[in-house]
């Protein structure tokens, strides 16, 4: 059944010359890209639930700890460069299962691009992004059916977006500017796609570009433009003014407004949403500028707009685990329940242990470690009730 796509825009031009945090909806704020925020400190412990995972250390079961998806019962984790998808059981840590379909056959990938888990149907999505396509598997690695995408397309980020369909991200040119969608929905079952709809004045590139001689250097913001917030998906075009929530149905509402206008902007400054809480909503500007000859450059601030305060503030983020140490919350996130992982690897923590610098469950595990074992993964989960809680 293909789904409408509704879009809320009656009320944009009424928003769009709104002043302050926060307009008179309650759920729309707005961010000045250009303003000088105070500072805030926070700890990550008081506003996210953190798990800390011990991944088993065998000869088949050596990893460097990417973590594609994370379900209820198993951990999914690969070794792209080799093709290796690694299950993890989340309640132990031990292996599972190693699989590795890297191949050119109908039936196999070149390169794992993103691997998501439909855990209640017992499937794989491994996006293919040189070839264009979705394949998928059962749990056991078994091959069960291709979902080609549109041509021309590459889908750098991949969600469960529910029971029949993918939401996609489309980032594949250079300078996209081109491309009218940046995001479509396809089926699990036979790949057939619905657009979402984003009006724009005109397609604006976050990718910097320079030719020095034959060869063609191109940079630019990492940021997802997809982030999974309480059952919905924030959705941000960056060429638009407008972040926008798309809903369970597939209407698009505003949700963040950002001034002064990108279409304005010489170099742009793009407003980037990350890790969204019941009480703050943390976000990162970057600007698009690069010096490509001291490979420097996009500069990014990290910002967090605090519901409760109605304030905007610059931030940082302190791990009350792990002395010294501050986290990344501008990060891509992983589905509506883990916010984003963490790979800590086991010489800094072997190190971080020695020095004293460990607290609670993550110095239990750091004092069984050798240097040479699989990382631990930390998983910063949405939190609910304003209090931390910590698992195996």
């Amino acid at each position: 059944m293909k789904k409408s796509n509704l879009i809320f825009i009656g009320i944009l031009l009424v928003l769009m010359g709104c002043g302050g945090d926060r307009s008179a909806t309650d759920s729309l704020v707005t961010v000045d890209v250009t303003a000088n925020y105070p500072k805030k400190e926070l700890i990550l412990q008081d506003v996210m639930d953190v798990e800390y995972i011990l991944l088993e250390t065998t000869d088949e079961f050596l990893t460097r700890g990417k973590v594609m998806d994370v379900g209820r019962d198993i951990v999914l984790v690969t070794n792209a460069r080799e093709g290796d998808i690694l299950i993890f059981d989340r309640t132990t840590g031990q292996g599972v299962r190693k699989i590795n379909r890297r191949g050119q056959g109908a039936e196999e990938y070149l390169m794992l691009v993103n691997l998501i888990l439909d855990e209640a149907a017992g499937e794989m999505f491994a996006n293919d992004g040189p070839s264009s396509k979705i394949q998928v598997y059962d749990l056991l690695g078994n091959f069960k059916r291709s979902l080609p995408y549109k041509k021309g397309a590459f889908v750098s980020n991949l969600y469960n977006y529910d029971k029949d369909y993918l939401l996609c991200q489309d980032t594949y040119a250079a300078d996209n500017t081109d491309l009218v969608n940046s995001f479509f929905l396809i089926t699990k079952h036979d790949g057939s796609m619905t657009d979402i709809e984003i009006p724009v004045e005109k397609k604006i590139s976050t990718v910097i570009m320079e030719r020095v001689g034959n060869a063609v250097y191109a940079n630019g913001p990492r940021n997802s433009l997809i982030v999974p917030f309480q059952g919905n998906w924030i959705i941000t075009e960056p060429s638009s003014d407008t972040v926008y929530m798309n809903q369970p149905d597939n209407s698009l509402h505003p949700f963040m407004v950002r001034t002064p206008s990108v279409q304005t902007m010489e170099p742009e400054v793009f407003l980037f949403p990350g890790v969204l809480t019941g009480r703050y909503y943390f976000m990162q500007t970057v600007k698009k500028e690069y010096d490509f000859e001291a490979d420097k450059g996009l500069p990014a601030t990290d910002l967090v707009y605090d519901r409760q305060e109605n304030k905007l503030y610059r931030y940082t983020v302190c791990n009350n685990d792990f002395s010294g140490r501050t986290e990344d919350v501008s990060q891509r996130s992983i589905n509506n329940e883990t916010a984003f992982y963490v790979t800590l690897e086991a010489p800094a923590l072997v190190e971080a242990y020695g020095k004293g610098q460990l607290k609670g469950e993550l110095q239990e595990m750091a004092a069984s470690l050798d240097e040479e074992d699989n990382p631990v993964i930390m998983l910063v989960k949405h939190n609910v009730s304003g209090k931390s809680s910590y698992h195996k």
